[in-house]
């Protein structure tokens, strides 16, 4: 009999440390917490990782600023984003390992796709997070799920208000693998078609993205070349437009922030995009940031460094507003405070990339700028 006893014992402390290892022990690591923790993943390796990196500068420098300044009634805040190459497999990872290290609240991740991967598992925690830079509309599909970035729709019918009155021959080249780039697109084209006008399209995918000489040869003849993609291959877009003698603007959204760096003086044509972020700006906030980010780190900030600087004083102020005072508050209620606090009216915040307002969709309000880049 006491051998059967010992058995069940056994047994059941094993059942009892399998459940202590589940996603309920998560987060009674904030029982442990002397800071508020806010956790995010970003690619900070691979092609993509400018924008990751980037966006943790930004982070880190408003960390550093919120701390400086006293923190929240006295208590600091830390900051970790995790690698996540911008893979949706990754940052659904990064999302466990944050969650079990006691995040309380998140930047979500840096790009759609992951952020995606990432949002799904906060909803079933109730983790509220505001992405920097995450714009596809699936991203904030949920009641926890915010962005400071203006949304792939936001910037495709942009786009398509911008060309319909000034130019004649419209091309558009797209990645059809990639949801950042699909989403901008198809907003276009519901708002081209909507206002009458018509286009030419090419496109490529993840496995075609290294020679863009056959699409620009189609669209040579175009006054203006629309890129909703990223700057890596917009940067080889606009070569292959000098090598096809093609003299279009090239028109992008906010993923061409970073293309200056891919171009050389043998790229004549015009760029231009879509962003909330001007770096030279005489705007207080803006230039007070910008400031601060070169004595910092001796360059010059991105959009996406603005993005995640905001992106945490955002959460700051929300917190504050909420009146939180309690750093051991689990992610869930913290939640519930922040999302009470950010979509109320009299809720605005203004930084680095403009005034902001947010309602329950998750979606920020912003003035969009257009900036050209300057050789």
């Amino acid at each position: 009999m006491k051998k059967i006893f010992a058995v069940v014992l056994a047994l059941a402390m094993v059942a009892c440390c399998f459940a202590s290892c589940g996603k309920e022990q998560g987060n009674s690591y904030t029982a442990n917490n002397t800071e508020y923790f806010i956790g995010a993943t970003g690619p900070l390796t691979g092609g993509a990782s400018s924008y990751g990196i980037s966006v943790q500068k930004g982070a880190t420098l408003a960390i550093e600023e919120i701390n400086a300044a006293g923190g929240l009634n006295g208590v600091n805040f830390k900051f970790d984003m995790k690698d996540d190459k911008a893979e949706p497999a990754d940052a659904a990872s990064g999302y466990d390992m944050l969650y079990e290290a006691g995040m309380q609240i998140s930047l979500g991740s840096v790009t759609s796709g992951a952020c995606a991967s990432f949002a799904e598992k906060s909803k079933n925690d109730n983790v509220f997070f505001i992405t920097p830079s995450a714009s596809a509309a699936n991203v904030i599909e949920n009641a926890n799920a915010f962005r400071v970035c203006f949304g792939d729709p936001d910037q495709g019918v942009l786009a398509a208000q911008e060309f319909v009155d000034k130019y004649e021959n419209v091309g558009v080249i797209y990645d059809t693998s990639d949801p950042y780039s699909s989403g901008i697109f198809d907003a276009f084209k519901a708002e081209m078609d909507n206002l009458g006008a018509s286009f030419k399209v090419q496109t490529f995918d993840a496995e075609n993205k290294k020679d863009f000489s056959t699409q620009v040869e189609a669209l040579k003849d175009c006054d203006v070349i629309f890129l909703p993609i990223y700057y890596t291959e917009a940067g080889l877009i606009a070569k292959a437009a000098v090598a096809k003698g093609s003299d279009a603007l090239i028109f992008g959204c906010d993923g061409l922030d970073g293309v200056a760096g891919q171009i050389d003086d043998t790229v004549t044509n015009t760029i231009k995009y879509i962003t909330p972020f001007d770096v030279n700006s005489d705007a207080a906030a803006t230039a007070s940031f910008v400031k601060a980010f070169k004595e910092k780190y001796g360059e010059t900030p991105d959009q996406f460094a603005a993005d995640g600087y905001d992106a945490v004083k955002v959460i700051f102020e929300a917190m504050k507003a909420a009146g939180v005072n309690d750093v051991k508050i689990d992610p869930s209620t913290l939640a519930d405070k922040v999302i009470a606090a950010i979509t109320s009216s009299s809720f605005k915040y203004n930084g680095a990339t403009g005034e902001m307002t947010w309602d329950a969709s998750g979606a920020c309000t912003k003035v969009p700028q257009i900036v050209t880049i300057e050789k």
